[in-house]
């Protein structure tokens, strides 16, 4: 019963990490960069449909500038 009721509290907390998560304006720079691998020219952070997210303004490798939006919470692109 120990075991299930261990097993059980670490998945809880496991699932619940993401909403915990609190992602940074580097962090979330740095995801973008390694997403489109361009060079960062701007990070802000705005809100989109009632959550904060970080536009992440970059300038890719075939010259073109592209903006990635991660969520400020979980860090996930949208």
């Amino acid at each position: 019963m120990k075991l299930l009721t261990a097993l059980i509290t670490a998945l809880m907390l496991a699932l619940s990490l993401p909403a915990w998560a609190d992602v940074s304006r580097d962090d979330a720079a740095a995801m973008a960069q390694k997403a489109s691998g361009g060079r960062v020219l701007s990070v802000d952070q705005v809100q989109r449909e009632g959550r904060a997210v970080w536009r992440v303004k970059l300038l890719t490798p075939q010259g073109e500038v592209i903006v990635v939006l991660i969520d400020a919470a979980s860090g996930r692109r949208l």
